[in-house]
C-alpha cells in the first residue's frame, strides 16, 4: 500500500466496529490521522489504543447536533485540520416483518441517527472545509436506499434520503472545493446485519462472493483521496452487483424445470 492519505486528517463515525473500524485503520495505514468518533466508548478507545498516536478517539451521538460540532473542533484542534470527514454511523429499525405490522417507534431515532446526523455532520465538517481549501465528505447509504424491497421501512427512507442529500449538497459545496459521495455497502458483515446472507447472495448477488468491511474501505479509501479528485456526487455501491439485478442462476433452476406448455 502507499501513502494515499499523508498529511490528512480524517473523521470517521462509527469508528468503533464493522465498516468504520475497518475504514480508520485503512486510512491510518494509508498515513491519515484519523478521530474515531462512536457512542461505544470501550471500543473506541481500545480501536484509538492500538492505532497509536495517528488516532485519537472522541465519543459523539451524531443525532446531536452539538456533539458533531464538538467532534469537528476536536479534530482541528488536535490534528490541526480536517480534510475528510466519513458520516458512517448508522443504525437499523429491526423491522423485517410486515409494514402493516410495524409500528414506526424507531421511525425518528432512525432518522436522527441516519439522515440528520449525515446532515449536520456533512455541514458542520463543510464550514472548516471551505474556510480551508476544501475536502471530501463520504456518507453511508445503503442498497437498501438503492433497491427497494420489503422491511426495513423506516431505514430505507433515511438511506434513500441520504443518497438525495448527498449529491445535492455536492452540488452547492462544489465551489468550495468540497466533494460528497455516498458509498452504498450491501450484504457486509456487520453488527446491523444479523442474518443469513449466505443464503442471500446466492440469489441476490451476481458476485457470490461474500464482501467484507474492508472492501466498503478500500471504497471510502478512493473517494477520500487525490485519485478521485475530479469525483462529487457519485453513489458507489460495494455490493456485488446487488444493485444490478438478481443472479441468474435460481431463475434458470426454476425455468429447467417448466415444460413447454407451462411456458406458453
Amino acid at each position: 500500500m502507499g501513502q494515499e492519505l499523508s498529511g490528512k486528517v480524517a473523521i470517521v463515525t462509527g469508528g468503533a466496529s464493522g465498516i468504520g473500524r475497518a475504514t480508520v485503520e485503512l486510512f491510518v495505514e494509508e498515513g491519515a490521522r484519523v478521530v474515531i468518533a462512536d457512542v461505544d466508548t470501550a471500543r473506541g478507545e481500545e480501536v484509538a489504543a492500538g492505532l497509536g498516536k495517528a488516532a485519537a478517539f472522541r465519543r459523539t451521538d451524531v443525532s446531536d447536533a452539538d456533539e458533531i460540532q464538538a467532534l469537528v473542533d476536536f479534530a482541528v484542534s488536535h490534528f490541526g485540520g480536517l480534510h475528510v470527514m466519513f458520516n458512517n454511523a448508522g443504525i437499523s429499525d429491526g423491522a423485517y416483518g410486515s409494514f402493516l405490522d410495524d409500528d414506526l417507534k424507531a421511525f425518528e431515532r432512525v432518522m436522527a441517527v441516519n439522515l440528520l446526523g449525515v446532515m449536520v455532520g456533512t455541514q458542520r465538517a463543510a464550514r472548516h472545509m471551505a474556510s480551508s481549501g476544501g475536502g471530501s465528505i463520504i456518507n453511508t447509504t445503503s442498497t437498501a436506499g438503492i433497491k427497494p424491497g420489503g422491511g426495513l421501512m423506516s431505514y430505507r427512507a433515511s438511506k434513500a434520503a441520504v443518497i438525495q442529500v448527498s449529491r445535492s449538497l455536492a452540488i452547492e459545496l462544489a465551489e468550495h472545493g468540497i466533494r460528497v459521495n455516498c458509498i452504498a455497502p450491501g450484504h457486509i458483515p456487520t453488527g446491523m446485519t444479523k442474518y443469513d446472507m449466505s443464503r442471500v447472495i446466492s440469489v441476490n448477488q451476481p458476485l457470490q462472493r461474500q464482501g467484507m468491511p474492508v472492501d466498503v474501505a478500500n471504497g471510502a479509501l478512493f473517494l477520500a483521496s487525490d485519485r478521485a479528485a475530479q469525483v462529487t456526487g457519485l453513489v458507489l455501491p460495494v455490493d456485488g452487483g446487488t444493485t444490478v439485478g438478481n443472479p441468474p442462476g435460481p431463475l434458470r433452476a426454476i425455468l429447467s424445470g417448466l415444460t413447454d406448455d407451462d411456458t406458453d
